[in-house]
C-alpha cells in the first residue's frame, strides 16, 4: 500500500551523499537496495496509520479493557477452547468495567469486544516483525551507513515506549471505579504514535524525494512549523474529547449549545478543566481547529501565490488545505451525529469518528512533506 502522500512516478535518488542521517549507502548502493528501504519505511508508516485507526476501532467499540493481563508471547494467540475463553471471561468480571458498565455481557458479548483489543495487539506485534526482521536483513546485507545506524535503533525505542505507554493507558482502566483509560494516557499514547509515524516518514523522504526538489522559504517553512505544532497540540485535543467522550456534550454547530463562550468551562469535578471538564475541552478543541483551518488556508495562500517552487512542492501544495477543509467538515458531522450513538453498536457517529481520526492522520502527513520539502538551502549569490 503507498503512501497517499509520496508520488510513485517520482525517481529514487541516485545518491544520499547530501543528506543528514541517510548520508551514504554503502558502496553507492543500487537505486534497487535504495528502493528496498524506501518501501520497507513507507509499509512501516502504513501500518501504524493501520494501529491508529484499530486502536480507534477498539475505543468506539468499548473493546480496549477486554485483556486485563499483558502476555508479551502468549498472548500472541486468543482462547483456543472453551474452557479458556470461561477463564480469560473470568479475568474481565473482576474488571471495574465488567461491575459498573457491562454486567449483563454473556460470554458471547465479550467474544465481540475481546476480539478488537487481541486484533490490535497482534497488529503491534506484526509491526514490530515488520521493522525487526528487515531491519536485521539491510544491517547484515549493509544496506546501511554508519550514521544511518543509531536513528534507525532510536526507531525500535520509540516503538517499545509506545507499547508500554499502551499498557500503561490500559492499566488505568482496570482499578478503582474507572470504565474507560484515563483520557491523559489515551491521548499520550495516540500521539506518541503520531510521532512515531513522521519520525518513520521522514527517513523515507530522505529516500523518496532528490534534494533537488527542496526549495528554500524560511518564512513558509516557519509557518508550517507553527501549524504542525498547532496540530499536535489539536490532536491531544481530540483524542482528551474520545477518551472524556464530549463529543455529546455539545451536539451542536456552530455554536456550542447556543453559546459561542459556554459558561461552566472553568469547572471540574475531578482534575484539571482544561484535561477533564468535557465542554471545555469542546471549546479547545472546536477553537484551535478554527486556527488551524487559517494556519493551513494562509500557508496554501503563500505557496499559490509564488511561481518558484521545484515540480514535486507543486505537486504536494494542495494537500494541507484540501485535508484540513475535509477534516473540518468531518468534526462537524461527527459532533451533530453523535446524539445517535447507541452503546455497542457501530453506527454513523463511528463512521464518521474513524474518518476523522484518518484525515487528522493525513493532514499531518502532508504537513511533515511540506516541512520536508521547504528544507532547502539558500542559493549561493
Amino acid at each position: 500500500m503507498p503512501s497517499p502522500f509520496i508520488d510513485a512516478s517520482l525517481p529514487l535518488r541516485k545518491n544520499c551523499g547530501d543528506l543528514n542521517t541517510f548520508s551514504t549507502l554503502p558502496g553507492e548502493a543500487s537505486g534497487r537496495r535504495q528502493k528496498r528501504v524506501a518501501q520497507w519505511l513507507i509499509t512501516g508508516v502504513v501500518m501504524i496509520i493501520i494501529q491508529t485507526l484499530l486502536g480507534g476501532v477498539t475505543r468506539l467499540t468499548g473493546s480496549g479493557l477486554s485483556i486485563t493481563e499483558w502476555d508479551v508471547v502468549t498472548g500472541a494467540l486468543p482462547p483456543l477452547n472453551h474452557d479458556a475463553w470461561v477463564k480469560e471471561f473470568a479475568r474481565y468480571q473482576q474488571s471495574p468495567q465488567y461491575h459498573y458498565l457491562n454486567s449483563d455481557f454473556t460470554l458471547s458479548d465479550f467474544k465481540s469486544i475481546f476480539f478488537w483489543e487481541w486484533f490490535h495487539r497482534l497488529w503491534a506485534r506484526l509491526i514490530g516483525f515488520v521493522f525487526a526482521i528487515p531491519f536485521i536483513y539491510f544491517l547484515v546485507k549493509r544496506y546501511f551507513s554508519r550514521e544511518m545506524v543509531m536513528p534507525l535503533v532510536a526507531l525500535f525505542v520509540l516503538g517499545a515506549l509506545q507499547g508500554a505507554v499502551g499498557w500503561i493507558m490500559v492499566k488505568s482502566g482496570l482499578t478503582g471505579d474507572a470504565i474507560y483509560v484515563r483520557p491523559t494516557k489515551l491521548a499520550i499514547h495516540f500521539v506518541l504514535a503520531m510521532i512515531l509515524a513522521c519520525y518513520v516518514l521522514w527517513f523515507a523522504l530522505q529516500l523518496l524525494i532528490p534534494a533537488t526538489e527542496k526549495v528554500y522559504r524560511p518564512v513558509l517553512r516557519n509557518l508550517y512549523i507553527l501549524t504542525f505544532l498547532v496540530l499536535l497540540l489539536q490532536l491531544v485535543y481530540g483524542a482528551l474529547m474520545a477518551g472524556n467522550k464530549a463529543a455529546t456534550a455539545a451536539a451542536t454547530w456552530p455554536t456550542i449549545n447556543g453559546s459561542w463562550i459556554p459558561g461552566g468551562m472553568g469547572e471540574a469535578a475531578s482534575g484539571h478543566p482544561l484535561l477533564e471538564n468535557k465542554i471545555t475541552i469542546h471549546f479547545i478543541h472546536r477553537s484551535i481547529a478554527y486556527l488551524l483551518a487559517l494556519l493551513v488556508f494562509l500557508s496554501a495562500f503563500i505557496a499559490y501565490r509564488k511561481r518558484a517552487w521545484s515540480k514535486a512542492f507543486v505537486r504536494y501544495r494542495w494537500q494541507p488545505a484540501t485535508l484540513v477543509l475535509l477534516q473540518v467538515i468531518l468534526g462537524i458531522c461527527t459532533v451533530l451525529t453523535s446524539v445517535s450513538i447507541v452503546p455497542n453498536r457501530w453506527g454513523i457517529f463511528e463512521t464518521l469518528a474513524e474518518l476523522h481520526q484518518l484525515i487528522a492522520m493525513f493532514l499531518m502527513m502532508a504537513l511533515v512533506v511540506q516541512l520536508y520539502l521547504l528544507g532547502g538551502r539558500r542559493q549561493a549569490a
